[in-house]
């Protein structure tokens, strides 16, 4: 069956959203490699573990991401010599969004190291840089903190270890689907997962510092291991952020799907 089709099938189930109202998606209802003209990839250390000293590699390899069985596989491993390796999923220069509905669908991978997110950035970030490019944070979950789910802001005005955030309590998110979602307005943006809100954010005025929301963001989706926020102390080597579970070996997270809904 192909993409378009399903697509069509989908939105004229029960309780769907408007075909109208959706802007792109991608179902996962194919296989092999992630649509190119979707997605694609950061690759590489970032020089820096990606400004957090995380550890793994992103690759594009088959190995570490693929698409079967209605979903997107993102699949970080611990090669032969001791490195993890990952992949981080971008949609820039491909598709992105300035305000709307923005889910994903996904199980999440467990283990204490693990650094699961599904995110967005600003566009003009190499023009302006991070933070002034904005972030919207759907979903991260640290390992060591199993269940706990966040969604965050990063701006100017608050960035790092930002106020602009919430946390909700889920029981397996290793083991059930969940729907994670951001609600972008030109006042507002609001989280939730299975449609239960969690966080809304409303500055009372907006400036550069604290709404660089007003520009398209593109999405994405990957697996760090270790880093600031995911490494765990007691597990630390050689004064690195490397606290993953020596025991891992290979931890998953699964997308259902992706869906981009018009404001």
């Amino acid at each position: 069956m192909n993409h378009v089709l399903w697509l069509v099938i989908i939105l004229m189930l029960p309780g769907a959203c408007d075909q109208d109202d959706l802007a792109w998606s991608d179902e996962f209802n194919y296989q092999g490699a992630p649509d190119s003209t979707l997605w694609d990839y950061d690759l590489g250390t970032g020089h820096n573990g990606w400004g957090n000293n995380e550890m793994q590699i992103y690759t594009r390899d088959p190995r570490n991401v693929w698409v079967a069985d209605g979903r997107l596989w993102i699949v970080a491993r611990r090669e032969a010599d001791g490195r993890w390796t990952s992949a981080r999923l971008v949609s820039r220069d491909k598709n992105h969004v300035k305000y709307g509905r923005i889910q994903f669908r996904a199980r999440l991978p467990k283990g204490i190291g693990t650094w699961p997110a599904l995110w967005m950035l600003g566009e003009n970030i190499s023009d302006v840089g991070w933070p002034a490019c904005g972030e919207i944070d759907v979903m991260e979950h640290v390992g060591k903190n199993h269940g706990q789910v966040h969604s965050a802001l990063h701006m100017p005005a608050s960035y790092g270890q930002t106020f602009a955030t919430g946390v909700t309590q889920l029981g397996r998110p290793d083991t059930t689907f969940h729907v994670y979602e951001v609600n972008w307005t030109p006042d507002s943006i609001a989280f939730s997962v299975d449609g239960t809100n969690h966080y809304t954010y409303i500055p009372e005025t907006k400036d550069k510092a604290n709404w660089p929301f007003d520009t398209p963001h593109y999405l994405l989706m990957n697996i760090a291991m270790g880093g600031n926020w995911g490494s765990h102390d007691p597990l630390e080597t050689n004064g690195l952020q490397n606290g993953i579970d020596p025991d891992l070996e290979q931890v998953a997270m699964e997308v259902d799907y992706v869906r981009v809904f018009k404001e």
